[in-house]
């Protein structure tokens, strides 16, 4: 789905939600765009960063390096 539809849509269900209330159905429809929208948002946002480069007062360009966040990892 375009991303503007899908906002379009997660929109009018939430406002929707405010006024009348949802049945079960477009709760579920509501819960089923906004997992279709983060995992289109998290897409665009991983191309965007892969696509990024740093400069550094040399002149050198370098790419960004992905390093996982194990902070949570580490709790216990």
């Amino acid at each position: 789905m375009e991303m503007d539809l899908l906002i379009k849509r997660i929109n009018e269900l939430a406002h929707k939600k405010k006024t009348l209330g949802l049945t079960e159905e477009e709760t579920i429809e509501q819960n089923d765009l906004r997992q279709e929208y983060l995992k289109i948002f998290r897409s665009n946002f991983k191309n965007q960063l892969a696509n990024t480069k740093i400069k550094t007062p040399d002149g050198k360009l370098h790419p960004l390096k992905y390093m996982p966040d194990n902070s949570k990892k580490n709790l216990h």
